[in-house]
């Protein structure tokens, strides 16, 4: 299992950084070139700003029954086509 979070502006990373830490679970954080981002645990990918080009990565990296962070429905129902945990935005 992994955690993928489309951190665009997502006011949740450190958050879900702390309880990655906490159970050793592999994160990785994907946002555009428009947003600067760091991390001293996740692996940041940072993709070419094109309209949802963070998403379209998002939904190629992940596999089922991995963990996706995403304020976003498209991104949501692409993950859970997939197969994917539900988890923040408007999973709840």
């Amino acid at each position: 299992m992994q955690i993928f979070v489309d951190a665009d502006a997502c006011p949740v990373v450190g958050i879900v950084e702390t309880i990655a830490e906490k159970y050793n679970i592999s994160t990785t954080l994907l946002c555009d070139t428009n947003h600067i981002l760091y991390s001293d645990y996740s692996e940041v990918i940072v993709v070419g700003a094109g309209a949802d080009a963070v998403d379209y990565k998002l939904i190629s990296i992940c596999h089922k029954g991995d963990v996706v962070v995403s304020q976003d429905y498209g991104v949501a129902a692409m993950a859970l086509g997939k197969g994917l945990t539900r988890s923040g935005g408007p999973w709840l």
